[in-house]
């Protein structure tokens, strides 16, 4: 199947963030628009994740260690380590998560 971000469905999770996802079998793969000063509370999860920043600047806390990630620059965050981002500049991630997030399925 093929996909094209401009054709997948936006949600509005709050007025700075926005996501969409594909679901496969074995992952999720998400992309988010976020505005400066939007992010992430801390929080974590049963799947695995790899965090890509396409634009922008984000700052990442991963198990209490802080990261700020620029545009072609990815985080790994293993499964149920607690984790948060803060957007520093309006930005693009890609997130990769495995397994799929069954959460956000309808």
């Amino acid at each position: 199947m093929i996909y094209r971000w401009n054709e997948v469905a936006k949600q509005q999770l709050d007025p700075l963030v926005t996501r969409q996802a594909i679901h496969g079998a074995a992952m999720t793969v998400a992309r988010f628009e976020i505005a400066k000063g939007g992010g992430v509370p801390a929080h974590s999860h049963v799947n695995e994740q790899i965090s890509m920043v396409e634009r922008g600047r984000v700052r990442y806390l991963v198990d209490g260690e802080e990261s700020i990630l620029g545009a072609g620059a990815a985080v790994h965050i293993p499964a149920n380590v607690p984790h948060s981002a803060e957007v520093l500049e309006d930005a693009v991630v890609i997130d990769l998560f495995s397994p799929p997030r069954t959460d956000w399925m309808k």
